[in-house]
């Protein structure tokens, strides 16, 4: 993994999953500390961060570094971190390792993605979380993310949202206002054209997905009968075709324009492909994850002022957030210590200084920390209940992962029924 990608993913736990579970890299580490320390309780966690020395003391590491080192000292456990080697696993993803080595109770606590936390959970390897006492103040949009079967089977460390990043200098010297409507954005994409910028938006092959959720999935979250749909998709009587069509048309409308370069987004990574050009206020617009806004390696120090928005939908600007989360093995060596050291990882006290460490959205209803002015716009809809889940795992069919598959094939080629057709069989196959 490139340097760059490398330090962006170190300011967002979620993200970093996320990226990790597309591009498959991570650099060489181990279990870095082993299991015969008879003094302490073990816990043994997976997942691609890692702690440099984890016998060290008072050194400044990652927020969720933070978090494991309150959870050793309240309950004597030394969390031993076993970190996803590319090399190792040569071309299996950090999701394929992930469902292996859960399948197989490789280890005790899981940092997982939504498709894995969805497919473990239905199988059965994952322990329900709903009875830790840290779990009663999760905000419901956690829960709904992550209840399988009646049962919470994960829980992350901060709800990632997703939006669009705008150069508001450049806007403002083009005239232009800041898009709610997919029809307002085109407009926006034809004025930034017409004024110099050829490709006004940045893109790369994971995260196009957003526009088509944000379109698809806006009223079935904001219109009052959420339940009715999810229970209509998983009985098949509602399609996702025909939910996320118009999203898929609105991509293929901005391919046909030119609005994003659709042979250099189907190869490029996330904020590799797009970053250098957007930083250096060639292109208008990009979309990235909300600790993006904060990481200096990432578009946390511009030299414009820079907004982030939700996605264009008809019910106005749309963050979109999936989830990562932190799981437990149903049948782990060390369940029971590995939940007690969850509970405290989630508590309200560890998610602030969680929180406060990467300046992002808490799970927790209790916490909150002020965001950057970049921020703002997203945020102030969100603190509406005003967003669409990117992963539900109430949802049969998962969302996040074959969206953006999907997407890559509109890219590649494919045409929009040919796309919506994919989404039928992959439908139909989930629900047999």
């Amino acid at each position: 993994m490139k340097k760059q990608r490398w330090l962006t993913a170190l300011g967002l736990l979620g993200a970093l999953l996320l990226i990790l579970a597309a591009c498959g890299e991570r650099q060489p580490n181990t279990n870095l500390l082993t299991s015969d320390n008879s003094d302490k309780k073990i816990v043994n966690l997976f997942s691609p961060m890692e702690k440099t020395d984890p016998n060290a003391d008072n050194i400044a590491r990652t927020a969720a570094d933070k978090t494991v080192i309150m959870a050793e000292e309240a309950l004597s456990v030394s969390v031993a971190y076993t970190t996803y080697t590319a090399e190792n696993y040569q071309d299996k993803t950090y999701d394929e390792v992930a469902l292996d080595r859960a399948r197989n109770n490789m280890d005790d606590l899981y940092l997982l993605n939504p498709d894995v936390i969805k497919k473990l959970g239905e199988e059965g390897y994952l322990a329900d979380l709903s009875g830790l006492p840290n779990a009663q103040n999760l905000r419901d949009v956690v829960l709904a993310a992550n209840v399988v079967d009646g049962k919470l089977v994960a829980i992350p460390q901060e709800v990632v949202a997703y939006g669009l990043f705008i150069n508001k200098d450049i806007f403002d010297e083009c005239g232009l206002t800041l898009p709610n409507t997919p029809e307002e954005f085109l407009a926006c994409c034809q004025t930034l054209q017409d004024k110099g910028y050829t490709k006004p938006v940045g893109a790369n092959r994971w995260w196009l997905e957003n526009f088509v959720l944000a379109q698809g999935l806006a009223d079935l979250y904001n219109g009052g009968d959420t339940e009715a749909q999810i229970a209509a998709l998983n009985s098949g009587e509602l399609k996702y075709s025909e939910l996320l069509r118009p999203g898929f048309e609105f991509l293929q409308e901005m391919i046909d324009k030119g609005y994003i370069d659709a042979e250099k987004a189907l190869i490029s990574e996330a904020i590799e492909g797009e970053g250098a050009d957007f930083l250096a206020q060639k292109t208008p617009v990009v979309m990235a994850y909300w600790g993006a806004a904060n990481t200096e390696t990432a578009y946390g120090a511009t030299d414009f002022e820079l907004v982030v928005i939700g996605f264009p939908s008809s019910r106005g600007q749309m963050p979109v957030m999936p989830m990562t989360g932190f799981a437990v093995g149903a049948n782990s060596q060390h369940r029971e210590d590995a939940l007690q050291t969850l509970n405290v990882m989630i508590s309200d006290e560890a998610l602030q200084v969680y929180s406060e460490t990467n300046r992002v959205i808490s799970p927790s209803k209790n916490v909150s920390v002020e965001c950057v002015p970049a921020l703002k716009p997203l945020n102030e809809r969100i603190e509406e209940n005003i967003f669409v889940l990117g992963a539900n795992a109430n949802m049969k069919l998962e969302q996040w992962g074959n969206t953006c598959q999907v997407v890559r094939m509109l890219l590649a080629g494919s045409t929009v029924d040919e796309c919506m057709a994919e989404f039928d069989k992959l439908q139909a196959e989930t629900l047999n």
